[in-house]
Formats: structure tokens, sequence, C-alpha cells
């Protein structure tokens, strides 16, 4: 858990929940925040499973996932590849596209560039390629004159997106099998604060939308996490404009790490059919392997 990504203290809470749960569920459990030296930190340790709670970059890239294979531990959620591939927003709209599934255009381009004019006619969205938690999120309204002046410390390439309206929605996948649909009610934007912060968000499951929506959302979310090779845990986000029915239903992303904090997407839809979050924890660990 933890780790030098942008996520590192969500991943810290998510650790910090799974170890508890691991240890109610029975496991003798070692918390390890990852550094620079965590090879060495395995080695010492030799533990029997990985349970990988961290997020963003290192963690849910294929990084973290490579030294996992090197040693041979068994490790949970994606292995190299489909990791890497999803945590690349743009190539995983490429698998996308490739499957028939449905979402807007996108176009990378060069961070200095989006600073100086309209790569794309607004409304659009900025975002990292490759971050996740809603991580250096900025929109660009219809009427906006200027261009969005990015922070320092945007990656130089970003992503460029055509802004999609509606209701967010989002499926976690198990395994093979989709748990649920929740809608999420915000105030404003779906960004880090309203992800992580006690009441940022408000969440409807199952979610009270139309049937054939909520039966698209459960296969879509379904068919992303085989195409992308993706195991164990996955949750892919959804944008529906209802005023244009299940055409308004579109991919955003699929999470290879969802997270697994008090006020995290996952252990709710876990907990509403049934599944409590030791018995998820556990549920990880013992589908645990290499050759992800």
């Amino acid at each position: 858990m933890g780790g030098p990504s942008a996520e590192r203290d969500v991943s810290l809470s998510s650790g910090r929940e799974c170890a508890a749960a691991l240890r109610d569920a029975g496991y003798n459990v070692e918390a390890l925040d990852a550094g620079a030296d965590v090879a060495a930190r395995l080695t010492g340790i030799a533990p029997d499973v990985v349970f990988n709670a961290l997020h963003g970059r290192w963690g849910e890239d294929g990084a973290v996932q490579g030294i996992l294979e090197w040693l041979q531990i068994p490790y949970t959620h994606s292995g190299i590849l489909s990791s890497a591939l999803s945590l690349d927003k743009q190539r995983t709209k490429d698998v996308y596209r490739k499957v028939g599934l449905p979402v807007v255009d996108s176009i990378l381009a060069k961070a200095d560039d989006v600073r100086q004019t309209h790569v794309m006619p607004p409304p659009y969205v900025v975002k990292p390629n490759n971050e996740g938690s809603s991580v250096g999120i900025y929109i660009v309204h219809e009427d906006a004159n200027d261009p969005p002046q990015l922070a320092a410390e945007m990656p130089a390439e970003v992503m460029v997106e055509a802004f999609a309206p509606g209701r967010e929605l989002t499926t976690t996948v198990m395994g093979d099998v989709p748990l649920t649909v929740t809608d999420i009610l915000t105030d404003g934007w779906y960004d880090y604060e309203a992800k992580y912060a006690p009441g940022g968000s408000r969440h409807v499951l199952p979610a009270d939308i139309p049937q054939e929506v909520f039966d698209a959302c459960m296969e879509y979310a379904v068919r992303a996490h085989q195409a992308l090779g993706c195991r164990g845990i996955s949750r892919t986000d959804f944008r529906w404009d209802e005023a244009r029915g299940l055409d308004g239903l579109i991919l955003l992303e699929t999470n290879t790490q969802p997270g697994m904090t008090p006020t995290s997407l996952t252990p709710e839809q876990a907990a509403h059919v049934g599944i409590t979050f030791p018995q998820l924890c556990a549920w990880m660990v013992e589908d645990a392997s290499c050759d992800r």
C-alpha cells in the first residue's frame, strides 16, 4: 500500500481497511508501504500472497506486477499487460472501440498546446492519460473563451476528451460476474474530493435507471473486463445522458484496482449482493496467482 503515486493517501486508506478485513478473516497480515526497496523487503518477508492495494502509477500500471512476477509471489488483481493497458486511458478506449463498446472522441495532446489554444471545440475535459481517482481533471465549458491553464505538475502529454453530459454510473466485476450498478450523485463534478471526502457524494444502488440501461452497464462492464484481460476485481465507469436513452451511455474507463476505502464503490456493491468486506478481501487473496 502507499507508494509514490499521486494516489498515495487513498492507497494507504485502502491498505489499512484491507489489512484489518483480512485479519478479521483469519489471515496473518503484514502491511508494507511500498518504496524503492519494495523488492528487497518482499524478499525478506517472503509472503504467500501479496494483496496489492496500490493505486495509480507503479501500483496499477504493470510496474509492481512485474516485480511480483520476477519474485514469483502470487498477487491479487490484474497482471502486467492488463494493468498497463487499463491505466492508459487512450489505449483503453482503442480496446473499447475494437469490441464495439461506446466511447466519446478523445485525443492525446501536448500540455503546452492545450494551454495555448482549444485543441478541440468546447465543451471538453482535460485529464492525465495515466492517472486515476480524477486526479488533475479540468472541465472546459462550452462558452469558455480561453483554454485551460493547466497546473505545472500536469504531465507533458494529456488526454483531451469531448465532454459527456449526464449521470455518473459504475459497475464492479468480480471474476466475470457483474455485481450491480451504482448511480453517483454529487453537487458538481465527481472529482477527487467528491470521491474520498465523507459526504462528498451520494451513492444510489441499485441505480434507479431504466432496465435496459442497467442491463447494458452490467454487460458492458463484463465485456470491458474481458477485453482488457482483467483478473480478480475491476470497476468500469460510465456517463449516461438520460435524454438520449441507451444511446446516451458511454464508457469512461476501467479501474483494475478499485478503491477499498470506507467511501469506495466496490465494497458497497459487494455488500449489496451479500458479500461482506472481509469476504471480498478473502476472495481476492484466494484468487491470487502469478501469470495473470
